[in-house]
This record gives structure tokens, sequence and C-alpha cells, in this order.
């Protein structure tokens, strides 16, 4: 006969309950490691997607990701003139707040360079790639709009033709893919009345300029649109991502860009660090400690009330002490108790889990290695919370059982 699993038996109730508190414990531990492994793959989804080997960024910034950069497009055009260079494309990404349906919503931005960048690459679910060059777009499923929906940003009105999951921004906002120019039009959107004051302005300049002086019809310019004046720079783009040849040596392509004055580079693993050792390493710190934090409540909580049962069972253990049981049928029922707690626990943890994590508004990535170092730490937890209740079952006294 085992003694714990029979003791167990006779307080069933007060076990179930116990069991479902430290899964539900556990269950938030677990929760805060796959939170985090889906801040670092939400992070980190752009730069293993696109499949650029460099970025071209503003001269010393970290951008566009870590903080904003702009560099002019033209930059495509030298960046291709490097040999090894495969493909070199302009790449456009900010963030917007818009109201939908009277409810505010966060979308990220990624302007493709179309034609030569239509989408293929995103992972649909429904829908296709964006097929011609303005007032499409492709949403992440998590911004609740369906193929067809039409939705209006600035003068213009947008079609969804193609729904993509799991294209979260490192900030948890839905990505939407629109084309280079719409990204721009969205980004550099004016009011008609802002548009209006800025020619009035022109003008009154134009005025005090001696050449308009001499040649009055120069100020009719002054009404034209920003784009057909040609002292007005062309918007600017947040990077440009740079594809070698196979066999292309990437240290060497990028010592050549870093030697202009105008520009940084980075690798896409330097990419990659810039973004998890800036702002996700603190949300990385912060969670971790909450995982301590929570571990050793946890083993608390366990050890007192491993403690709580053992005091149930004083009467028990002295009888078993008189009639002659070695103390490893002692140590073994209260170890193997502790043991079946914390594994059940862990299962109601893993179960509950994976019902609940898919309705948060973050992604939650369970890991095998995360699971597999958690079971080994709730082992553990459940071997040192057994000694509290060991020590109090070894000073129990057999003339106990006669009081």
């Amino acid at each position: 006969m085992n003694l714990a699993t029979k003791d167990i038996r006779h307080n069933l109730g007060r076990f179930a309950l116990t069991a479902v508190g430290i899964g539900m414990l556990l269950m938030v531990v677990m929760g805060m490691g796959g939170i985090y492994r889906g801040v670092v793959e939400d992070a980190t989804l752009l730069i293993d997607n696109v499949g650029a080997d460099l970025w071209i960024v503003q001269r010393d910034t970290r951008g566009p990701f870590a903080e904003l950069s702009r560099v002019s497009s033209n930059l495509v055009y030298r960046a291709k003139a490097i040999p090894g260079v495969q493909t070199s494309r302009e790449f456009v990404y900010h963030t917007i707040q818009r109201q939908r349906g009277g409810t505010p919503v966060r979308i990220a931005v990624l302007g493709l360079s179309c034609p030569t960048d239509r989408g293929e690459w995103i992972p649909l679910t429904a829908g296709r790639p964006l097929g011609q060059a303005h007032f499409e777009m492709i949403v992440d499923r998590t911004l609740g709009m369906p193929v067809g929906e039409q939705l209006t940003l600035g003068k213009e009105t947008y079609t969804v033709v193609g729904i993509t999951s799991n294209m979260i921004s490192s900030g948890g906002d839905g990505l939407a893919f629109f084309t280079i120019a719409d990204a721009q039009a969205i980004q550099f959107e004016t009011p008609g009345e802002a548009v209006r004051l800025e020619r009035a302005a022109r003008e009154s300049r134009g005025e005090d300029f001696e050449l308009a002086i001499q040649q009055p019809m120069i100020l009719d310019n002054a009404f034209r649109p920003s784009a057909q004046l040609p002292g007005v720079a062309r918007p600017q783009v947040s990077a440009v991502v740079v594809t070698l040849l196979h066999g292309t040596d990437v240290e060497s392509v990028a010592e050549t860009i870093s030697g202009w004055g105008d520009v940084s580079v980075f690798t896409a693993t330097e990419q990659r660090e810039l973004l998890l050792k800036g702002s996700v390493e603190k949300v990385r710190r912060q969670i971790g400690l909450f995982r301590v934090l929570l571990t050793v409540i946890a083993a608390i909580i366990m050890a007192l009330i491993l403690y709580t049962l053992t005091l149930d069972k004083i009467h028990s253990i002295a009888l078993l002490k008189l009639i002659g049981a070695p103390n490893s049928v002692i140590l073994g029922l209260i170890l193997q108790q502790a043991l079946i707690l914390g594994f059940v626990g862990y299962g109601i943890a893993y179960l509950l889990g994976q019902q609940l994590f898919p309705k948060f508004p973050r992604r939650v990535i369970l890991a095998d290695s995360d699971l597999l170092q958690l079971a080994a730490i709730v082992l553990g937890i459940s071997v040192l919370s057994s000694f509290l209740g060991i020590w109090k079952a070894m000073k129990v006294s057999p003339n106990e059982a006669l009081s």
C-alpha cells in the first residue's frame, strides 16, 4: 500500500484545491516565460522575414526600429552599384493611430518596394499579395479587418486584399503592408489648410527674393505641389535594405558603405542585437525578476502546505513510529506527496495555459526548452519544500500516539 496516495484519497478535496492553486501560480510563471519569447519573436520578426543582409540607415542612428531614421531614396541606386549587391530596395516603417468604428486602433505601417516586392514573402491566411501600386493593403489578423474592408487614411481609401497572422511590431501593434508610395503618403499626409498656409508662406518669402523681383513669374511656383518643385527633395525613407549575391563577403560590403559620410550600416545580426539589447532588454529583465519572485513564492506556499499536511498527520506518524515503521517510510510519504502535488500542479498549469494564452493580447510562445526548465524547477521546488514537513515529522515522538 502506498501511504502517500492513501492519504491523498483521504483528503482529496483539500489536495485538489491546493493543486489547482499551485497550478495557477505555475501557469503565471509559465506565461511570463512565454510572454518574453513572444516579445523577442515580435521584435525580430521583420528582420528575420525581410531577408536583408545589410540595413543602411541614417548616420549615427540605430534605426529604423530602435529609433527614427531618415535617408534619401536615391540611396537605393548608390547601394546597387556596389559589387556583390544583388538587390537594394527602400524600406519605410512607422506607426499610426486612427479611429475605426469609434475605437482607436494602432497600426504599424510597412512599405513594400513595389513592383519588386509585392509581399509574396508574407505568409497569408486569406486573400492575395498586393496587385497594384496604390490603394491596397495587407493586414495582420489582430487588426480585425476582413478581406474587402476599406479604411480611409488621410485623403485616400485603402482596401484590404490580404490577411496575415503573427505579423506584429515590437510594440505589439498589428502590421499593415502598403506600397512605398502609399506608406509615405500616409506618413507625410498634410491637412489642406496646412498646405494653403505653407504656399502662402512661400509666396511671402519669395516677394523679398531678388530673383523673384526681377522675374515675377517665378512666384507662380509657390502655389505648385511640393513634389513638383525642383528645389524640394523627394520624401525620405526609413532605411535601405540590401541583399547580397551568394558568396559575397558581408563585412567587406558593409565596410565600403560605412565609408559614406551620410549613413550607417548594420548587418542583420547587428540589427537584431540592437533590438534585443534596447527596448526588449528591459522587458526581459522585468519578466525575469517576476519569474524568480513567483517561483520563490510557489516554493514557500508549497512548503507551508506540506507542513500543514504534516501537522494533520502527527498522530498517524507517531503511530507509525510506535509500531516500528522505518524513517524511510515516513520520509517517502511526505516526499511523494510533495512530488505529486508539484507535478499535478504543473499539469494543470500547462492545460490551463493552452486554453488561456491564445486569448492574450500579446503572443505567448511556449518553447520546449522553457517547459523542460520549468519542470526541473518544479521538481526542485517539490523536493526542497518537503524538507519542512520532513523536519517536523522527524521530531515527532512515538509516545504522542498514546496521548
